[in-house]
């Protein structure tokens, strides 16, 4: 397994030579992606390189417009590009749902060549979804190193209030002039260190699900991740001085660990149980009209909870389980519903319509115990690969990042449910399940107990 990183003359970063033997098909990326300082004076250069058209839309919102968005407007205009500029404004932070899409929708006009993107997160996704719907490329210019999803492929969207998952496509061009990301909150620049942090646990569950499941495992997008984590970690305090070096090389951790998406064709590289506690709290704050918190901070959060969880199970002795016992403990159809409907409210039915996987019956569960404990060695090495939460621990303190939910305005209740429920947000298999298919969870969550 092995990958090329460079960059040519232009800014553009470039991941090549993809070697694996792991039997999936790899997509090369083919994305322009260009890191550097002052390079969104050459936006209009880039996209004419790749020949789109003259006539564009461009979404940004009332922050993103004034911290980029007008001024790529301007060149691009200066350049001969008819540009019909759709700003998304709003009094609190933009959330990508049906009405953010819906506002892009209608932005389009009958001759639009190519949308541009101007923002991170919300942004972007927003955008993806339209481009793919619609076949036009997309320009994407990022204005903060806060999230990995510049180079994704899917996007995480809310609808009804309800966190979801769609395809859209990585944007053709990827612009991450890093004097602009320099500029970013400091919150945002924690974001992105903890969606980074977050692959850790990701990287560790996807292995699990290759014991268990027989889940074909990427090695080099899992060697991908490694670089960019270790790369992180060895650069903290350049990240936070948010100097030149280390905001290029956070932001190439994050385009890297995205890029993953694109290469495999989904995002078990990049988000797990940890991406599955964030958006639990994300979509029940707003269900409450409270505030959701960061997406990244939340994921950096996460990470700390589950932590301990993993290394636990690693001296776990699964020999000990009593079969004709698990199955007496184990959930019904009609309880695990129940469950469901209590723990997600208006969100359950739509999670359960995607999930009917997880409904396991008992032949299948027992199947995945035996595994377990037949294998489980393999499971102890995959969580034995994690490094020491401390390390982690410190890389967050130093930057000054939030590292506890009450610092998110998560409440212990709250906290309680979005661990015991976070096993049951997709059927992508965790640790979690795990632990849950072999009667451990009451024991192993004992610190959050369900009123």
């Amino acid at each position: 397994m092995s990958y090329d990183r460079s960059y040519d003359k232009d800014n553009r970063l470039i991941v090549s030579n993809i070697k694996c033997a792991c039997g999936s098909v790899h997509n090369e990326p083919a994305q322009d992606i260009y890191v550097g300082s002052g390079i969104i004076d050459n936006a209009a250069a880039y996209i004419q390189k790749r020949g789109y058209g003259g006539n564009c839309v461009l979404v940004a919102d009332n922050i993103t417009w004034d911290i980029a968005g007008a001024k790529v407007s301007a060149a691009l205009k200066a350049a001969g590009y008819r540009v019909h500029d759709c700003v998304l404004r709003r009094r609190e932070r933009l959330e990508p749902n049906e009405t953010a899409v819906g506002e892009v929708f209608l932005a389009l006009q009958a001759d639009t060549d190519f949308l541009v993107s101007v923002g991170s997160g919300s942004i972007t996704d927003t955008v993806r979804v339209v481009a793919a719907k619609v076949g036009l490329p997309q320009v994407c210019i990022g204005t903060a190193p806060s999230m990995d999803g510049y180079t994704s492929s899917i996007c995480p969207l809310t609808y009804r209030g309800v966190k979801i998952h769609r395809p859209g496509k990585c944007p053709e061009i990827i612009i991450c002039d890093t004097d602009i990301l320099r500029t970013a909150p400091m919150d945002m620049v924690c974001a992105g260190v903890g969606d980074v942090l977050g692959k850790y646990i990701a990287k560790a569950d996807w292995k699990i699900g290759r014991v268990i499941n027989d889940e074909v495992y990427c090695d080099v997008c899992g060697e991908i991740v490694t670089d960019a984590l270790e790369r992180l970690l060895n650069n903290i305090d350049e990240i936070k001085a948010r100097s030149e070096k280390g905001i290029k090389l956070l932001t190439e951790a994050l385009l890297l660990s995205g890029m993953t998406i694109m290469i495999i064709g989904h995002t078990r590289a990049v988000a797990s149980v940890e991406h599955n506690i964030a958006h639990y709290w994300e979509m029940m704050q707003m269900f409450a009209g409270r505030p959701a918190p960061g997406h990244g901070a939340s994921v950096g959060v996460s990470t700390l909870l589950v932590w301990p969880v993993f290394k636990r199970f690693a001296g776990e002795d699964l020999s000990k389980l009593e079969l004709d016992a698990v199955r007496e403990r184990a959930i019904s159809r009609e309880a695990r519903v129940k469950w469901m409907k209590k723990a997600y409210g208006p969100a359950a039915e739509p999670i359960m319509e995607e999930n009917e996987e997880d409904f396991l019956d008992w032949q299948e569960q027992c199947r995945r115990i035996e595994r377990a404990q037949a294998r489980f060695g393999e499971i102890k090495q995959c969580i034995d690969e994690m490094p020491p939460i401390s390390l982690i621990e410190d890389a967050m303190r130093r930057l000054g990042a939030p590292m506890t939910p009450e610092a998110l305005g998560i409440d212990t209740a709250l906290l309680n449910t979005s661990m015991r429920c976070a096993k049951d947000y997709r059927t992508r298999y965790t640790l979690f399940k795990l632990i849950s298919e072999c009667g451990l969870e009451d024991e192993y969550l004992a610190e959050y107990p369900i009123a």
